[in-house]
């Protein structure tokens, strides 16, 4: 599993399985944040596996999807909240990684912003989604 550290308290990754949900606990992360769809692409998991999975774990888990179409989506506020609690660590996913680290980008004060799409360009993601909402 390839996580990416946007910060301290917040990673990103493609599309998880439910058998890799207990090793996202064991490296502290505390909340577990699905941006992608249901039935986006054939044969990945559902949200309802996803969740009994991070239940199993201890994990509080919360399915959030967003498309490129509706970005940022309805839950973006509740994003932020969840990207600013630095007691809870969050692993976020999707199918790349690239919607949470956009919402990642939108999500942070202005101030902070352009340091963290450059810190989120370092890594290699397209933030083509955040510059049409920045």
């Amino acid at each position: 599993m390839n996580v990416y550290k946007l910060s301290q308290t917040i990673g990103v990754a493609g599309q998880i399985r439910p058998e890799i949900v207990p090793q996202i606990a064991e490296a502290g992360y505390k909340v577990l944040i699905n941006n992608r769809p249901d039935g986006e692409e054939p044969g990945q998991p559902s949200s309802a596996e996803i969740a009994a999975a991070a239940e199993a774990a201890g994990l509080e888990y919360h399915y959030m999807p967003v498309t490129a179409m509706d970005f940022p989506g309805s839950s973006v506020e509740q994003m932020a909240d969840f990207f600013d609690d630095e007691d809870r660590p969050v692993f976020a996913f999707c199918r790349t990684g690239t919607r949470c680290t956009n919402l990642w980008v939108v999500t942070r004060d202005s101030d902070d912003q352009d340091s963290a799409a450059a810190h989120a360009r370092g890594i290699g993601f397209d933030l083509g989604m955040a510059a049409r909402v920045i």
